[in-house]
């Protein structure tokens, strides 16, 4: 059997750090660097409001923007995220999105999923019922 990531262990396949306090966080945070959540439904719930943050907060509109905030070179290999994010979902990396619409949240989420996991372990369901708990 596969070895499960860290992200899908903790409901939080976006790997999001301690900072906030989210909605659905599990009570217990035993996860000294990434966020706990009560579901998966709440972790990729998380995702899309970061997503929405950068747009209404800090005017990120393109895959670029918020991939170089959401993944920063620090930590990750932030250009092939975006080249990666950006071909899964259809759309060039420089184009204007707009975070506040499900059919191009969701898809840049599932990108984000399959990359900070390496996999994809959720159905569109789970996307789907994530972004309804918005």
């Amino acid at each position: 059997m596969a070895k499960i990531a860290r992200g899908e262990r903790n409901n939080n396949p976006g790997n999001i750090r301690h900072g906030s306090k989210w909605q659905g966080l599990s009570t217990q945070q035993t996860d000294k660097d990434f966020c706990q959540f009560i579901s998966p439904e709440y972790g990729i719930r998380a995702i899309y409001k970061l997503l929405q943050t950068y747009q209404k907060k800090y005017g990120l509109n393109t895959i670029k923007k918020i991939i170089n905030r959401y993944a920063p070179p620090n930590e990750n290999n932030t250009e092939g995220y975006i080249i990666r994010a950006s071909k899964e979902i259809g759309v060039e990396v420089d184009n204007p999105i707009n975070t506040q619409l499900k059919n191009i949240t969701i898809p840049l989420a599932v990108a984000i999923v399959n990359i900070e996991l390496g996999y994809q372990p959720y159905s569109e369901k789970v996307f789907e019922d994530a972004w309804l708990l918005l």
